[in-house]
C-alpha cells in the first residue's frame, strides 16, 4: 500500500527562454549547425532556502540507450536569469564525455530537448567529471523545486 511518504513532491519552478518557447523550435544558433552555445534561461520564483541551481539538458529521443545528455551544470549561484553561452557554475560532462554545453544535432527527425532546472538546498561537493547520472544521484534529497522547458530541433521532413 502506498503512503504519502512514497511520493516526492517538489515545488514547480517556471523555466522559460527569451530565445524559444516551450515546445517550439530551438534557433539554429544554439545547435551544432550554428554556434552551439547554450540559450538564455529565465526562472520564476524559487524557494528562499535555495543555495544553488543545477541544469540538465537531455534528449530522450536520441538513439543512445537512455537518450543523450547535452549539458550538465551545477553549483550555480541562485539567479533568475541565466545568460546565453553560460560558463558559470561547475560544468559537468555531457553525453560526449566533454565539459559544458553541446548543441542539439539529431541525425534525423525532430527531437525533444528538456532543459531541466533544479533549485537545491545545498551546494554539491562534486567534480567537473560529474555526468547526468552522478548529478541526479547527488541531488537526491536536496531538490526544493524543479522545472522543465522543452525545445524542439531537427529535420521536419
Amino acid at each position: 500500500m502506498l503512503t504519502i511518504l512514497d511520493f516526492i513532491i517538489y515545488a514547480m519552478l517556471a523555466v522559460s527562454s527569451p530565445d524559444f518557447g516551450n515546445n517550439a523550435m530551438i534557433p539554429t544558433k544554439f545547435t551544432c549547425h550554428g554556434a552551439s552555445i547554450s540559450p538564455a534561461l529565465q526562472l520564476g520564483e524559487f524557494p528562499a532556502q535555495t543555495k544553488s541551481l543545477a541544469i540538465i539538458v537531455h534528449d530522450p529521443d536520441a538513439a543512445h540507450p537512455g537518450g543523450f545528455t547535452h549539458w550538465v551544470v551545477f553549483n550555480i549561484d541562485p539567479t533568475r536569469n541565466i545568460p546565453q553561452d553560460f560558463k558559470g557554475g561547475v560544468q559537468g560532462l555531457n553525453g560526449s564525455g566533454k565539459s559544458g554545453y553541446t548543441g542539439p544535432c539529431p541525425p534525423s527527425g525532430v527531437h525533444h530537448y528538456h532543459f531541466m532546472v533544479y533549485a537545491l538546498d545545498a551546494r554539491l561537493n562534486l567534480s567537473a567529471k560529474t555526468d547526468k547520472v552522478a548529478l541526479e544521484k547527488a541531488m537526491e534529497g536536496h531538490v526544493l523545486a524543479q522545472g522543465d522547458l522543452v525545445g524542439l530541433y531537427g529535420d521536419e521532413k
